[in-house]
């Protein structure tokens, strides 16, 4: 009897939940706000391909004179330039628009910078000076010294690869980091985009004084546990949504939204990091709405449970204003803290999680923690909802919720 009845409570909850307006609303908004963002980041670059290529077709002409001996005339002339002796008057030439721009070699380059002075083209046209400047010396460099091996070297284009090892064993990288992250942003993602519905999941039934009817046939535990299956189920929904029209994006507007392109064989799945990351986000989001379906049984109003909720939210995302402690000592004191206490602990052993430093004896820890406290939590809110159901102007008090009856006296004296 009781499986029929968390049956019918998850598919009333979930129906009701998918069948409301507003939730699709919610749900479709982040997807339908990327779907624009996508199409004017199109538009915009498709423009700017179009500008870059207009400007590309008209070349720039500029005088310049060289202190240095640097610049290799052949080369200065190639790219449009002629070589000038009197600076004020090819700067005058400038100003008066019959030239498009006028280049200061000093003595030194390497030290004192080179003077550029150009008709205005705007704020990103005028980038091109500085760049043409900028090649005729080291295309000038390049033939002088005549071995395009030592120019790169010179001008610092080095590439290295890196090859660490843990514990014998190559080390993933960053690479290895990005599969396990994926559960702390559909963590963070699901618990923004739920929150207000586990906060009045149970205030409804208060503010519409049905609760009274609903006890006589369901028992408190039932119906809690019902309403935060159903948030799991609404929260699966929610990210199906938003994966779907993210990965359509990426397949069918890559190029033009100049996205690099993700070999999937580079990234590094590692199984036991993925369970603990699927572990740890599923305990997460059990004991944060376990809470807040306890906040909710507890407050008479969805105002009154506003200070709760916002407590509970910073207590969650604390742990990311000491991100850069967590990857550089996830060993000191404000970690560890961070780690082990229930509210914190899912973001920060996740973030330790995907960063390697989250030992498997630690996130056994973690883990249970978070389950255990969640069945705490999960039986604390259906018996706060049972004495919640009839106070609706007042919040329940916790020493009436859950003070022991008084045995009464069966004998007279």
């Amino acid at each position: 009897m009781g499986r029929n009845n968390l049956r019918t409570v998850i598919g009333f909850e979930v129906g009701r939940t998918l069948g409301k307006k507003k939730f699709w609303f919610i749900t479709l908004l982040v997807p339908i706000a990327i779907g624009i963002v996508i199409a004017l980041v199109s538009l915009g670059n498709s423009t700017a391909a179009s500008t870059i290529d207009a400007q590309s077709d008209a070349k720039l002409t500029f005088t310049y004179s060289d202190a240095s001996g640097y610049v290799d005339p052949a080369v200065a002339t190639a790219l449009g330039g002629t070589a000038v002796t009197d600076d004020a008057v090819a700067i005058a030439g400038v100003k008066s628009g019959d030239e498009d721009a006028h280049f200061v070699y000093p003595a030194d380059p390497a030290k004192t910078p080179t003077q550029v002075y150009g008709v205005d083209k705007g704020l990103f046209g005028n980038g091109e000076y500085e760049g043409v400047a900028t090649q005729v010396l080291i295309i000038s460099a390049q033939d002088q010294i005549g071995d395009p091996s030592l120019t790169a070297l010179a001008q610092g284009s080095v590439s290295v690869t890196s090859t660490t090892f843990t514990d014998g064993e190559e080390a993933a990288g960053f690479m290895g980091m990005i599969p396990p992250l994926v559960f702390l942003l559909i963590f963070f993602l699901v618990f923004v985009l739920l929150s207000n519905q586990m906060l009045t999941s149970t205030l409804e039934e208060k503010e519409n004084r049905v609760t009274e009817m609903i006890l006589t046939t369901l028992n408190p535990t039932v119906l809690i546990s019902g309403k935060i299956i159903s948030l799991f189920i609404v929260g699966f929904v929610q990210v199906l949504v938003f994966l779907v029209p993210a990965l359509v994006a990426y397949v069918v507007f890559r190029t033009s939204l100049n996205l690099p392109e993700v070999d999937l064989s580079s990234l590094t799945f590692d199984p036991i990091q993925m369970i603990i990351g699927a572990l740890l986000a599923l305990g997460g989001f059990a004991l944060f709405t376990g809470t807040l379906v306890a906040i909710g049984a507890v407050m008479p109003t969805a105002k009154d449970a506003g200070s709760w909720f916002s407590t509970l939210i910073i207590l969650m995302i604390v742990p990311l204003y000491s991100l850069s402690l967590i990857l550089s000592d996830p060993n000191s004191p404000v970690v560890q803290i961070f780690t082990y206490f229930p509210y914190s602990a899912p973001i920060t052993a996740m973030l330790r999680n995907a960063f390697g430093s989250l030992a498997g004896w630690e996130a056994a820890i973690v883990i249970t923690e978070l389950f255990l406290l969640s069945a705490i939590v999960l039986q604390l809110a259906a018996r706060l909802f049972r004495y919640g159901s009839i106070e609706y102007t007042t919040r329940v008090s916790f020493k009436t919720a859950f003070a022991r009856p008084k045995a009464t006296s069966t004998a007279q004296r």
